[in-house]
């Protein structure tokens, strides 16, 4: 799969890697569209490294394909083990409990944008469980790691998830944690992984 080269067609914001700075990518910049993954875009160019969400993919003269990313999210500054308690939009709570399955499917979803492979894949999501309250809601606890402690996109990849996993019907929220124990490895990148990242 070889890269792209475009001149993007307006402004349009980007999210720096690994630094995680916010910027305002100007029309006409040349960029190298390097994957499409997960609905977003990592594309390099004289700036170094960045991700474009899926919502600007028109800059990049691509189509922006319904359901390819998640729910627009409020700004990541708020806590990822916080509930926004916003479950009272069009939810009748007449859905059933999602099947983990599901759960796991949502999450191969979201890549790492430096690392053309999904999060599971990775292995860097350690737990996934359905947590029913006694009023009948359900919400989803995950946790996961990085590949590298410090790693600025961390909140953004966990954000990801995040809105992913709650867009499942049936689960009214989810709380996404990155731990640290045990630290991430290469050994952690699962056989298919490992045959698409070309190591064995």
């Amino acid at each position: 799969m070889g890269q792209t080269f475009v001149n993007l067609a307006r402004d349009c914001a980007a999210m720096l890697i690994p630094a995680g700075t916010e910027v305002k990518l100007a029309k006409g910049t040349r960029v190298s569209i390097t994957h499409r993954l997960g609905g977003n875009f990592t594309v390099s160019g004289a700036f170094g490294m960045a991700r474009i969400s899926g919502a600007d993919a028109d800059a990049l003269g691509e189509p922006i394909i319904d359901g390819a990313k998640a729910p627009d999210t409020p700004k990541p500054s708020a806590e990822y083990n916080e509930s926004a308690g916003e479950s009272g939009g069009d939810s009748p709570a007449h859905f059933d409990p999602p099947e983990e399955s599901e759960l796991w499917e949502a999450a191969r979803t979201v890549y790492d944008p430096e690392i053309p492979l999904n999060i599971v894949e990775l292995g860097l999501v350690y737990r996934m469980e359905l947590i029913r309250s006694p009023d009948g809601k359900c919400a989803v606890e995950a946790d996961m790691t990085l590949t590298a402690p410090g790693c600025a996109m961390g909140p953004v990849i966990a954000d990801d998830l995040r809105m992913r996993l709650k867009a499942i019907p049936g689960v009214d929220d989810a709380v996404v944690n990155i731990v640290w124990d045990p630290p991430w490895s290469q050994d952690m990148i699962t056989e298919q992984g490992k045959m698409e990242l070309g190591l064995i």
